[in-house]
């Protein structure tokens, strides 16, 4: 039938005076059967077609079963009125069934059909005859697929006996040059066509230089990887090395105790960060037997001693915290709550060749915190570091104006902060053009030299930190307001195919 669909549209438009609606006149066509044998005659102007679309009310099983034999109400009235002194309330459900029996004796009742005994718990006839207003109004919906009285259709979905689905239709005319004969267009001009010289008369197809082409399945980046290679570009155009970033699991010492936070800290309760439990811990920091021979000139044992000294009992001009340094605390396996883990083990690798360095990082970190729109469990971090000597805090908030500027963040203001590994800290504040308000939009500082002299890097050497969320830039620029629909089981498919790429230059 389909291969003749287009000839029963023609038809069809012969008989009728005026448009067609497809849904009636072909019910058991396919919506794209239908709109191919619409496309094939309406590029040939034989027809004119425009979509429609609306919503039909579908029955139920339940639904169904009561267009055959009747709404529940009905059977339990039926039911009292064969029972000529009346029907005992518990001799119902035997009767006319449990489902029935629940539903259909309170709406008989409500509508009087029947009246309650409550001395005797009868069930009596108070009509002699009844309408089925139920059954009717199903077998109208079954016909028509919908209901001109809309309470109907709210009271039957609250009855669970419909619901509502969307359907497509297409209203049919007839075209500019509608005619009764479909002829057969060509496609293809054939050898045969050639050497028997039908080429002449048959009818080619014309090309539709209009027509979209059919969408190529294929992969697409997700939003947060194309705001990481912008992020990526700028570092790189900067003179940024990449750092490695492959330990999600670190100890305390890197996550911790080498960025001089003391023991006691909130950030390393448990409420805050995520402990591995199996192993419970690691052995102490040592040479990387893949880093080559460069680490080997690194003295493990002393960094290892001078970070317990400068918590203890301070060194390098500090006081430090002054409290008893535990070595098993230090050696605690944790899912690594920031990259700058991985920064201060690349600054101590420099202290090997103490020269001047730019590093980055994007990669993911973890944090004990409840989920809600704004937050999520883990997330990516944006890191960079810079190492020279001579440094200062007006360069850090020139550079970031830089920085930031080629993200388009042109408007920064600083705040005053603590961090307890960079001193002075700062907040980075943006002005959001589109919510008109600045937003908090990073964090960064100078190391601390209880964290640099440890390593054994000189005291004239400086180093700039400063990091933001990779989730946060992303969300703005692709109008995300639940961070669980960036990050999660929660994502759309549909969104990661279809969002453009980013360029953090331009709005």
């Amino acid at each position: 039938m389909a291969f003749d669909l287009p000839t029963q549209v023609l038809d069809a438009l012969a008989q009728i005076d005026g448009p067609i609606l497809t849904a009636e006149i072909f019910p058991s066509e396919s919506f794209t059967t239908v709109k191919s044998a619409l496309d094939r005659l309406n590029s040939r102007e034989m027809v004119l077609y425009k979509t429609i679309e609306r919503d039909e009310a579908i029955l139920t099983e339940e639904a169904q079963g009561i267009v055959e034999h009747g709404s529940h109400e009905a059977k339990v009235f039926e039911a009292v009125r064969s029972a000529i002194e009346g029907l005992k309330v518990s001799d119902l459900p035997g009767i006319v069934g449990k489902e029935s029996a629940k539903v259909g004796q309170g709406k008989a009742l409500a509508g009087k059909w029947i009246k309650l005994d409550r001395e005797k718990n009868i069930l009596k006839a108070n009509v002699d005859s009844i309408v089925d207003t139920t059954r009717e109004q199903l077998q109208t919906i079954e016909r028509t697929k919908t209901y001109l009285d809309i309470k109907v259709i709210s009271d039957l979905k609250k009855r669970k006996l419909l619901k509502i689905q969307k359907a497509i239709t297409f209203e049919v005319s007839k075209g500019p040059k509608y005619a009764r004969e479909f002829v057969k267009e060509e496609t293809d001009l054939t050898a045969e066509m050639l050497a028997s010289g039908a080429w002449k008369t048959v009818k080619l197809k014309p090309y539709n230089f209009k027509s979209k082409g059919a969408l190529t399945p294929s992969g697409a980046l997700h939003p947060l990887n194309k705001v990481r290679h912008e992020f990526r570009q700028i570092f790189f155009e900067m003179g940024f090395e990449e750092m490695p970033t492959n330990r999600f699991v670190e100890t305390g010492f890197w996550n911790f105790d080498a960025l001089f936070v003391p023991q006691q800290h909130p950030a390393r309760d448990l409420q805050d960060t995520f402990y591995i439990s199996d192993p419970l811990r690691a052995d102490k920091p040592g040479p990387d037997p893949t880093a080559g021979k460069g680490d080997s000139k690194l003295d493990y044992e002393q960094y290892w001693n001078d970070i317990q000294k400068v918590h203890e009992n301070g060194k390098f001009g500090s006081i430090g915290y002054r409290y008893p340094w535990k070595e098993d605390e230090a050696l605690r396996l944790v899912l690594r709550t920031h990259t700058t883990s991985t920064s201060t083990y690349m600054l101590h690798k420099l202290a090997a060749n103490p020269r001047p360095a730019r590093y980055f990082s994007v990669d993911r970190v973890f944090r004990n915190e409840t989920v809600d729109a704004t937050h999520l469990a883990e997330f990516h971090q944006v890191e960079g570091v810079i190492a020279d000597f001579g440094l200062t805090l007006g360069g850090l908030i020139g550079f970031m104006e830089v920085f930031f500027g080629k993200m388009g963040i042109h408007r920064l203001r600083f705040k005053p902060a603590y961090n307890p590994y960079t001193e002075p800290s700062m907040e980075i504040f943006g002005f959001h053009e589109g919510l008109n308000k600045w937003v908090e939009i990073g964090n960064s500082g100078m190391f601390r030299p209880e964290m640099l002299e440890s390593m054994g890097l000189s005291k004239e050497m400086r180093v700039y930190g400063w990091g933001l969320s990779l989730e946060r830039p992303t969300m703005i620029k692709y109008g995300v307001n639940n961070i669980r629909e960036l990050l999660g089981h929660k994502v759309d498919l549909n969104f990661v195919e279809s969002n453009a790429a980013v360029r953090l230059e331009k709005d």
